[in-house]
């Protein structure tokens, strides 16, 4: 199966559903993205600014306007220059620090940044994020901060091939969401979560973006 029938099923198991497939392209080459952008995929995901901005130069001119780019990896307060205004949406802010430098830089800028706020509901050493608690305290201080829109919350889950743990994840981040729009009285419109194994479970959960590579580009996760 190529990236049509990957796709084709994809939006199968989608229909009817509000959910935005957002194509990471992080060993995709061009030509795959440009057969996805023709099928319909507008919103492309990259872990790394240097990635994405050298595949924009090999890519056509309608694919690199009319695409919402999304920056989904781990972003280190001296690549912030770099993020801010390249990406339409940030999934990754991980920090009170991390969302501190984007509003300063969007301040400098005359801009506004949308973000997501990362979440790490489970222990794992490999990913990183705020704890529950840790945003429950925080989020007054970073909804407040200038420049910067919190459009909602992102999470990974940890590699398990154990369905609870994925589901504790999921499940636990839009009760999350519920808590902090009850107490802040504000609207956390997106969920980002759910990737190539367990996104189905994530859009079960209430996932509103799912983030797809694997499951779209390459034949052995069709």
């Amino acid at each position: 199966m190529g990236v049509a029938a990957n796709l084709a099923r994809i939006n199968e198991e989608l229909a009817g559903k509000q959910v935005r497939l957002i194509a990471v392209t992080k060993k995709a080459e061009p030509s795959q993205m440009e057969e996805a952008f023709g099928l319909g995929v507008t919103e492309f995901g990259e872990n790394r600014i240097q990635d994405a901005l050298a595949k924009r130069e090999k890519l056509s001119p309608s694919l690199v306007q009319n695409a919402k780019w999304h920056f989904i990896g781990h972003l280190q307060t001296n690549k912030v220059k770099q993020a801010v205004g390249n990406f339409s949406l940030i999934h990754s802010v991980d920090s009170l620090k991390l969302a501190r430098e984007i509003s300063r830089v969007a301040s400098s800028r005359g801009m506004t940044q949308a973000i997501l706020l990362q979440v790490k509901l489970a222990e794992d050493a490999d990913k990183s994020g705020f704890s529950k608690n840790e945003l429950l305290s925080q989020f007054d201080e970073i909804s407040k901060l200038p420049n910067l829109r919190v459009e909602g919350l992102m999470t990974i889950t940890p590699l398990t091939d154990d369905p609870s743990i994925r589901k504790q994840c999921f499940t636990g981040l839009s009760q999350l969401r519920s808590e902090l729009e009850a107490s802040h009285g504000v609207s956390l419109k997106e969920l980002s979560m759910g990737m190539t194994n367990d996104w189905q479970e994530a859009v079960d959960c209430g996932a509103t973006m799912i983030r797809l590579g694997r499951a779209i580009f390459y034949d052995s996760c069709a």
